[in-house]
């Protein structure tokens, strides 16, 4: 079954997970940390991204990010794709480092930011990467340590973290700080990472799972209005078109974008219609009928040709850099 397209539209608040392939380490140093931190920093100020909170653990990335002026999936593609590069180079390895996907959810700003940066820089404490709190104050690998003035990482945004607390700034540490404290006993929240909320421990996740949507964390008139933002419906969920997703692979491959509807059936076409279908259905969420007319074929070529197309994309993952705005 085709995975959901991600909700991919500038300004909305994502939390971002990123996982080894086959929980593999990603970092297996300080130094490969201090690079995939030097990366994001400045594909943070350059693309204008805002950061709220982050944490690195061994095999996996917590990001609380919130793209202003483009969409997410070019900032995860450049941040991911170089550092594995440099650390496939680094410690003589080859292949895929990052799992196909990362996991990105749309969170309601208002009533989860906070729950989902304390939840984020408390990871480091529930996998007992630190012994107690006192320990996270001052641990290097977490955005929590920037909040307290005591790290700095440019493009995490701590004022539109800690103004929540307080207009003076130590009076805002040092609330924040308790808050954080407060959310030790909670444990692990499934709800922040997608699952979902369950009736019998939470009572208002009834009304909530009834438009339970697992790419989204907030409540139903979040979701809803979510599901009718205009343009969602015939540009996807990238905010691509799907004659702008023809007219691009075609480009790429120098093919006329009328030789797509023709019924030939020599290799080349067939992949390039592959690499179409796959884009616009599985990465862009396009309905696979409006996909077929666009494309001359019927509904079972289009689910053939996305299946085809994923196996082509898996081999030249750069092809994914033209859904880049």
């Amino acid at each position: 079954m085709p995975r959901s397209a991600r909700i991919d539209i500038p300004g909305l608040l994502q939390h971002v997970i990123v996982r080894g392939v086959n929980r593999c380490d990603i970092f297996i140093d300080d130094r490969d940390r201090r690079r995939f931190l030097e990366r994001m920093s400045l594909l943070l100020r350059e693309t204008g991204t805002d950061c709220l909170a982050w944490s690195l653990m061994t095999n996996h990335v917590h990001l609380l990010l919130c793209p202003r002026h483009t969409r997410l999936a070019p900032f995860m593609r450049r941040l991911l794709t170089g550092y594995a590069v440099g650390f496939n180079l680094r410690h003589h390895r080859s292949g895929h480092l990052f799992q196909n996907r990362y996991k990105s959810l749309v969170c309601e700003e208002d009533s989860y930011l906070l729950e989902l940066v304390r939840y984020i820089h408390l990871n480091p404490l529930r996998a007992g990467l630190v012994a107690e709190l006192d320990q996270l104050d001052g641990f290097p690998w977490s955005g929590h340590a920037v909040l307290l003035g005591r790290s700095v990482l440019e493009g995490q945004r701590t004022d539109d973290v800690l103004l929540l607390f307080s207009k003076d700034r130590t009076e805002a540490q040092r609330l924040y700080r308790s808050f954080v404290a407060d959310g030790v006993a909670a444990g692990r929240r499934p709800e922040l990472v997608g699952a979902p909320r369950k009736p019998e421990t939470d009572p208002d996740a009834v009304a909530t799972e009834r438009g339970h949507d697992p790419r989204i964390l907030g409540g139903s008139d979040f979701i809803q209005s979510l599901q009718v933002r205009p343009g969602l419906e015939s540009r996807g969920l990238s905010g691509l078109g799907i004659g702008e997703i023809v007219e691009r692979v075609c480009r790429h491959f120098g093919v006329d974008p009328a030789q797509i509807r023709k019924r030939s059936r020599t290799a080349r076409l067939a992949e390039i219609r592959g690499v179409i279908c796959y884009l616009a259905v599985r990465e862009t969420g396009h309905n696979g009928a409006e996909v077929a007319r666009h494309l001359n074929l019927g509904r079972a070529g289009v689910s053939h040709a996305a299946s085809r197309g994923t196996l082509i994309v898996k081999r030249l993952p750069q092809l994914l850099r033209l859904l880049d705005n």
